[in-house]
């Protein structure tokens, strides 16, 4: 007997990823993966986020191989607006001298953005054909498919991100400070005073402040991203749930969150960019 849907079951079928784990038996998918832990694979997340991140390097590759000195066809100059434009943010924020800055912030920029575009698709089209391939090719209950389209709606997929920034300001900051540098920075700031007495008093608070504004950064590129597609994802399976009614609907929301797909690219470009600048500055 099929399960019958209700808007809380509807709701709850669009907010779970396709997972994959193992078990004592061996791999186990969806709802036999609910107890496995730490080690599940949300298979959707990472092959639309894979899938989008090879778009964006075939995209540009394309635009570069075919780039001419002459009048450029409207696929280049799109391609060139959009290097341009992330080019002059990174010469306008980044005051550190790096040639990985500017490739690593198109690369986030295009990404994020794509992976935030797949909210624009209606919200029912391609798990319903996930469904649809399920049942007719492997016999499994539609009710058990899932499929999670836009990655940025997974907190694993942008705490992946955050830490990846975590790791190369880490790295900035060692290899423009020197370890010892970098201890300082943690230790004698903001706090500082010539008393050495005081000091074994201060290093202890420098310590707790520093470390908890440098762990808070990678949290809130994670959890922003995270929230605003989130809510957006939310309200189109509000939407989606009206029925045939729907599309119109969509179409009204759509074209507001267009603007929150593109702001929050932008934002997790531009705290990138911020950051790593932060972690390359020697002032002290």
């Amino acid at each position: 007997m099929a399960e019958e849907v209700t808007l809380s079951s509807h709701i709850q079928h669009h907010l779970t990823n396709a997972k994959m784990c193992t078990t004592d038996t061996g791999l186990a998918f969806n709802k036999a993966c609910s107890d496995s832990g730490f080690w599940t694979w949300h298979i959707d997340t990472l092959a639309w986020s894979i899938g989008l991140g090879m778009l964006f390097l075939w995209t540009f590759r394309r635009a570069a191989k075919g780039a001419t000195v002459g009048v450029p066809d409207k696929f280049q100059c799109f391609i060139e607006m959009v290097v341009e434009f992330v080019g002059d943010n990174v010469n306008k924020t980044f005051q550190g001298k790096s040639t990985l800055i500017a490739p690593l912030a198109l690369t986030i920029f295009v990404w994020v953005f794509l992976m935030n575009l797949m909210d624009l698709i209606p919200v029912d089209f391609l798990p319903a054909f996930a469904g649809f391939v399920g049942e007719t090719a492997f016999g499994m209950d539609s009710h058990d498919v899932y499929m999670k389209v836009v990655p940025t709606t997974d907190i694993n997929l942008t705490a992946a991100l955050a830490l990846g920034v975590f790791l190369l300001m880490i790295f900035y900051s060692v290899k423009i400070k020197g370890l010892g540098g970098f201890v300082k920075e943690l230790t004698l700031h903001p706090f500082n005073t010539k008393n050495k007495l005081a000091m074994v008093f201060l290093i202890p608070c420098n310590l707790l402040l520093e470390t908890i504004a440098l762990v808070a950064k990678p949290f809130s590129l994670a959890l922003r991203l995270f929230g605003n597609l989130y809510a957006g994802e939310l309200i189109f399976i509000l939407i989606g749930a009206v029925g045939l009614m729907q599309l119109p609907l969509h179409f009204v929301w759509a074209v507001f969150h267009i603007l929150v797909i593109v702001l929050q690219a932008f934002v997790f470009m531009m705290l990138t960019i911020v950051y790593l600048s932060m972690a390359s500055s020697d002032n002290h």
